[in-house]
């Protein structure tokens, strides 16, 4: 199947013709669209066993109005041609499983890893539709919890200084002079320091600006929980970054697992236990250092054609 709507459009205003109903009859007439073999299925699930490889990805995406979908991709092709093996409407591990299972299983059985998130449901589809594959974790999934933690904890102290700023413009207002907000070294008042602190906490020490560098300072003097839960993520972010084996890693996990621990913050033990429950195949990450990166870059690929289209 090949209808390019865009091309349609372009064609048209070439022409002087009208763009929309070109497309049309393009799809119902010139192109074989009424002849392809999956036009009965396509809105639900879209299946092409001849693109499975050994190194698969599988991820959920939302195309429209929040419908989810689950697609599985073939790493080897880099999402060009051929990286798509299957995209099914929905992500119940029971529908997903129901689809893939049409693949023979003697193809489903060269696949020998699939990179995922830590989704129970995801989990479940590799070891039901893959069974000899390893599962690894997504490390950017997991960098990702331990970083939301720290944006829970700096967004707490945000909702308590608006709350002392307003009990500070009242009482201003009781005595009857004007409020005049605490301003900081880089010009920042304390709630402009939480909101604009927002960005540098994603991101490791060492890509700060001048400007990140000084409001980190004066953040992390005032808050030094932020500081502490932001060492907790990067170092986290470290392990994956230099560890060269599972051993070493392991060993690394132990250690950074004792610091939470030690830390006392509610955010990081939720964190600490979720991998703590998935870290074998957190663990497979070392093995050939995959990520679901290429997943991501394809779901974007869709988004953009389904955007234009």
């Amino acid at each position: 199947m090949d209808n390019n709507p865009v091309s349609c459009s372009q064609l048209g205003k070439y022409f002087h013709l009208d763009g929309k109903q070109l497309q049309q009859q393009y799809k119902d007439h010139i192109s074989d669209y009424k002849d392809w073999g999956q036009r009965e299925h396509a809105a639900e699930w879209l299946l092409y066993p001849e693109n499975t490889g050994p190194y698969l990805s599988i991820d959920e995406t939302s195309l429209s109005n929040g419908e989810l979908y689950t697609i599985v991709t073939n790493k080897a092709a880099k999402g060009r041609k051929g990286s798509l093996l299957a995209m099914i409407k929905g992500t119940q591990a029971a529908s997903v499983i129901e689809v893939l299972r049409k693949i023979p299983k003697r193809i489903r059985s060269k696949v020998r890893e699939v990179t995922l998130d830590m989704a129970a449901n995801m989990g479940m589809i590799v070891s039901r539709c893959f069974s000899k594959a390893a599962k690894v974790i997504d490390r950017f999934h997991v960098q990702k919890l331990a970083y939301d933690a720290v944006q829970e904890i700096r967004i707490k102290h945000r909702w308590q200084a608006l709350d002392q700023e307003n009990q500070a413009i009242e009482a201003a207002k009781q005595a009857g002079v004007p409020y005049e907000p605490e301003i900081l070294a880089n010009g920042d008042t304390i709630k402009q320091l939480l909101v604009r602190s927002r960005y540098l906490l994603f991101k490791h020490c060492d890509k700060w600006t001048a400007s990140q560098i000084q409001r980190s300072r004066l953040l992390f003097e005032r808050y030094p929980l932020i500081n502490q839960a932001y060492k907790l993520a990067t170092g986290l972010g470290t392990i994956f970054r230099t560890c060269k084996s599972k051993e070493h890693a392991f060993k690394k996990l132990a250690l950074w697992y004792n610091q939470v621990e030690d830390c006392g913050l509610d955010s990081f033990k939720t964190v600490a236990k979720s991998i703590q429950t998935h870290y074998l195949d957190i663990l497979n990450f070392f093995n050939n250092r995959s990520t679901n990166a290429s997943a991501e870059s394809f779901n974007a690929k869709i988004k953009a054609f389904r955007s234009s289209s």
